[in-house]
């Protein structure tokens, strides 16, 4: 018997933390998932999580566990994806380990992730932008710190856990202004800032008088605001932005929301996909590619450049031998 206990305290200390140097997001993200697993275990098998051994985590376990998730947790097939994630990733590195439990292992990691339906992005127009900007109430500062949190957002597209993370020595003002972020993958990168956002964050930093490595966006206590606080906010903001603009009341407004916003500004405006997956700070150009799907407007000009239905039908005969040679492989 094999216990995973010693392996599983390897895998944060050693493999994420020490080898890979994932981020906290990361690591926390995997350990929801894994104890998720392990309670689910304990629950089936009646055993504590440190009594366990690899023989109790077989492929039919875990299938059952990603079955679990989606029945009775009601988790989507992406958070399901992202437990199997982790899953997987602890098996990896226990695939080093124990050899003697490499036919166990194997069978774990050709679990296939579950495929599911890829919506159209939602996205704002610029009149809700307007009325949504205008929701939070200026006469109090949450309402003036939720206004400059928001425009910032549609304006750069940065995440929310990347809003949340900025400081206030991460602003530039003045010549060339910009914002400084930490992304995905610890990548870093500064967006440039419009004369009105440059303007709004001019007053907020004025007013909100913090130190270099203070909150950008702090709560009243000066802690940082966390992602369900800030998606709280937004949709506050949003029931009262719809009472004014109606097209809201259909739409599910969240944080990432801005984001696709931001890049769908972008596209129309004529910028390269490649220019916006760099703003973005996407891993390749094929993450954007989902804003181009979701704009009518291209689609509709490529169908404005199609042959008229009025054009006389023919078909294309080649006007020389080797040509028609070739058509005819």
């Amino acid at each position: 018997m094999t216990l995973i206990a010693p392996t599983l305290q390897m895998f944060f200390s050693d493999r994420l933390a020490q080898q890979r140097q994932v981020s906290p997001r990361t690591i926390a993200a995997y350990r929801d998932a894994l104890k998720l697993l392990l309670e689910f275990i304990h629950e089936q098998t009646s055993k504590l999580p440190s009594q366990l051994d690899w023989d109790d985590l077989d492929a039919t376990m875990i299938s059952a566990f990603l079955n679990h998730l989606e029945v009775e947790r009601h988790n989507s097939i992406r958070t399901r994806n992202v437990r199997l994630t982790a899953i997987r990733s602890l098996f990896s590195y226990a695939a080093l380990r124990h050899p003697e439990h490499a036919l166990l292992i194997q069978r774990v990691l050709a679990i296939p992730p579950k495929r599911f339906d890829k919506r159209i992005v939602t996205f704002l127009t610029a009149p809700e932008i307007d009325a949504l900007l205008a929701a939070p109430d200026q006469s109090r500062w949450e309402g003036r710190r939720d206004k400059t949190l928001m425009l910032l957002a549609i304006q750069t597209g940065l995440r929310v856990s990347e809003l949340t993370g900025l400081n206030c020595r991460d602003i530039t003002l003045g010549a060339g202004a910009n914002v400084r972020c930490e992304g995905k993958g610890r990548k870093q990168r500064a967006v440039p800032l419009t004369g009105p956002v440059e303007a709004l964050l001019k007053f907020w930093l004025a007013e909100r008088a913090g130190l270099p490595n203070d909150p950008l966006f702090p709560t009243r206590t000066g802690r940082r605001l966390s992602r369900d606080a800030v998606e709280l906010r937004v949709s506050t903001h949003a029931r009262t932005a719809a009472q004014r603009c109606p097209s809201l009341s259909g739409k599910r407004i969240h944080p990432h929301v801005f984001r696709h916003s931001c890049a769908m500004s972008l596209l129309q405006a004529g910028v390269d996909t490649s220019v916006i997956a760099l703003w973005l700070g996407h891993a390749g150009v094929r993450s954007t590619d989902a804003y181009v799907h979701a704009d009518i407007t291209i689609k509709e000009k490529a169908l404005a450049l199609t042959t008229p239905t009025s054009a006389r039908p023919g078909r294309y005969h080649p006007s020389d031998k080797v040509l028609a040679f070739l058509e005819s492989l």
